[in-house]
């Protein structure tokens, strides 16, 4: 019987949400996407997560959804084979693979769900993260039989909710964890650490690995209330910083995490802005300052005003002069 270990341990770690590069025709780049996949494994960054909130996720259509997925497991693949020949060829070939974790995000309405954790198993990845459901109207009850469809599709693969809701309880996601043992973590991204505080001990504190769903700016929080792993955009942009915080927080040593967090508030302020309506743009941005990707983004989301990308730029060159 699966265990999910290795998937468990992936989720206890800095979640890596790859940005979508386009082209001048509004395309998905692929070797700009391939690029920055080789550069955040470089730094040391074992989670991905293709067609996260931060992959412009519900501005993708259902073909570059499955691209994406496809281009991130061929990516790991080709960087697991040249770290394996680089230490011992094929004695140390399964090591390497199960390095890096991959968890695909799903959801739209259940057929589309569960189509695309299907697409995930056959193309290897290991995991897949349930979007909160779209729509206006969710139950508790409901809540817990959309992602059991999910969840019982892909028995094979580790099963993440992502819980934005707020009503959401710890009672609905123990029952879901009692349905399908496969639901190993939940990414919770409800910003009140004493809410995450009851619904994590409710569902089981060592049922699920908790996620701070919320990035860097919560994990202090999160991790001092049960979490043990944290999503991050900003990781695009500077991976060593995420993993300087993981390596403080997981050491509890909380003054080092909060002078991590210093360095990084302002630019994730300016993400969080107005219901997060740049979130996935000053990342963007900071990636184009670095000369790694074009700035552009889709609608719903918008280019920054100038005085913006000015003080994105100002903090990418601080944190490269640091």
């Amino acid at each position: 019987m699966n265990d999910f270990a290795a998937q468990r341990d992936a989720l206890a770690d800095v979640v890596a949400i790859p940005v979508t590069p386009f082209d001048a025709e509004d395309r998905l780049d692929a070797e700009t996407y391939r690029a920055l996949l080789r550069r955040l494994l470089a730094a040391g960054v074992r989670t991905l997560t293709p067609n996260g909130n931060t992959s412009e996720f519900y501005s993708l259509d259902p073909a570059e959804r499955r691209a994406e997925v496809e281009l991130t497991l061929a990516t790991v693949a080709e960087v697991e084979a040249e770290s394996a020949a680089q230490t011992g060829g094929a004695a140390n070939a399964s090591r390497v693979q199960t390095r890096v974790q991959t968890i695909v995000g799903v959801g739209h309405e259940v057929p589309s769900a569960v189509a695309a954790a299907r697409h995930a198993r056959e193309v290897g990845a290991q995991m897949v993260m349930v979007h909160q459901p779209v729509h206006p109207y969710v139950s508790q009850a409901g809540w817990i039989d959309y992602h059991r469809a999910v969840a019982e599709a892909v028995p094979e693969l580790g099963v993440v909710p992502y819980v934005r809701n707020p009503a959401i309880d710890g009672a609905s996601i123990a029952r879901l964890g009692e349905d399908c043992p496969n639901v190993i973590g939940v990414k919770y991204a409800v910003p009140d650490p004493v809410r995450f505080s009851t619904v994590a001990r409710d569902a089981g504190l060592d049922r699920f690995v908790w996620v701070a769903g919320l990035a860097e700016l919560y994990a202090p929080a999160y991790f001092a209330c049960g979490a043990t792993g944290f999503t991050s955009g900003l990781v695009n942009v500077a991976p060593q910083v995420s993993l300087d915080m993981l390596s403080a927080l997981r050491a509890a040593d909380y003054p080092t995490a909060m002078k991590v967090w210093e360095r990084i508030r302002r630019f994730e302020e300016l993400r969080a802005a107005n219901q997060s309506a740049n979130n996935v743009t000053v990342v963007k941005e900071a990636l184009a300052v670095l000369g790694l990707c074009r700035r552009d983004v889709r609608s719903p989301s918008a280019p920054l005003p100038e005085a913006e990308r000015a003080e994105v730029a100002g903090i990418v060159e601080e944190w490269q002069a640091s």
